[in-house]
């Protein structure tokens, strides 16, 4: 193979000496640990145990003669070099994924295995269902719709090929879907000022909405009256419909049957992305994830 001249890119030459010196699935370790920010998490989506996750990436790091990662307070967090590493690790494992799909796409004919969280059901699964059906319309997607806790054990343990799921901020966590504002809900019928404690139907305590309302109204001198903790968007909305309570939920999970409440404490906006397990589906290669980033958000408002 002739080498390259001067006049080439400097990115290509560095893109090709790392395919020279490293293995894919080193990257794809790697890239593991950048979505998940833990070696615990990363080890387990790769099934590896965390000793040989840890090898694997000093390995990793002899071979390109720089540390990756660097110690900030109890944590782990990239290098200089392991944030420069990243985008030439995913373009390389794209090409690699890509090139696989081209050739297999139509050997694999197992079905697609896709969580979602009960309250994304109703606007953003149908959206990302239609956008997999449009890339390959052969393909069988069967979905499992459980609490996040539940689909994140499930991506890192390879029963999931993907989940839609709700990022922590400042997170790499998976490829962005789209952002959900939160917002006071009620009944068609609720009085707010006929309750002079106003009772409140919640997703759990580990939810965002949960903590920011209780905590805004309790700075805000309001009092209320935790009705209900549901652990389904289905359940708060049946509560609140019914005029038992007032709920805080994402907005794309509050129907058509309540109404939005305003001049009430405000909620938090959260990102939803796709994650994907780190031996998903062919499906899901880096090329056609990185298209989802940018249809996704057409794709729902035709949906809705």
């Amino acid at each position: 193979m002739p080498r390259p001249t001067d006049s080439f890119d400097t990115t290509y030459l560095k893109i090709r000496w790392i395919r020279l010196n490293m293995d894919i699935e080193a990257l794809r370790s790697f890239l593991a640990f950048v979505e998940t920010g833990s070696f615990t998490r990363a080890a387990k989506q790769i099934s590896r145990t965390q000793s040989a996750f840890s090898a694997q990436m000093r390995k990793l790091e002899e071979e390109i003669g720089a540390e990756l990662f660097i110690k900030e307070g109890r944590y782990l967090v990239l290098s200089d070099a392991g944030i420069r590493l990243t985008s030439h690790a995913r373009q390389l494992v794209s090409q690699h994924d890509q090139t696989l799909s081209e050739l297999k796409h139509f050997q694999d004919k197992r079905p697609l295995r896709l969580g979602c969280p009960e309250d994304y059901n109703e606007k953003v699964l149908p959206s990302l269902i239609a956008l997999l059906h449009e890339a390959q319309p052969t393909c069988s997607i069967q979905v499992f719709s459980e609490p996040s806790i539940e689909l994140r054990r499930k991506l890192d343990t390879g029963e999931l090929d993907c989940a839609i799921l709700t990022r922590a901020p400042n997170s790499e966590e998976g490829y962005w879907l789209t952002s959900d504002q939160g917002v006071w809900i009620a009944s068609q019928t609720f009085c707010v000022e006929a309750h002079s404690a106003l009772p409140l139907a919640l997703f759990q305590a580990d939810c965002k909405y949960h903590a920011a309302a209780i905590d805004g109204l309790t700075k805000r001198g309001q009092a209320f009256q935790l009705l209900a903790c549901c652990n389904t968007a289905s359940a708060q909305r049946a509560l609140v419909e019914q005029g038992l309570a007032i709920g805080a939920m994402g907005k794309l999970s509050m129907g058509d049957k309540v109404r939005l409440l305003k001049d009430f404490p405000p909620l938090p906006k959260v990102d939803i992305v796709l994650a994907v397990s780190a031996k998903s589906h062919p499906l899901l290669s880096q090329t056609w994830l990185k298209q989802l980033e940018k249809q996704f958000s057409d794709k729902l408002l035709a949906v809705r």
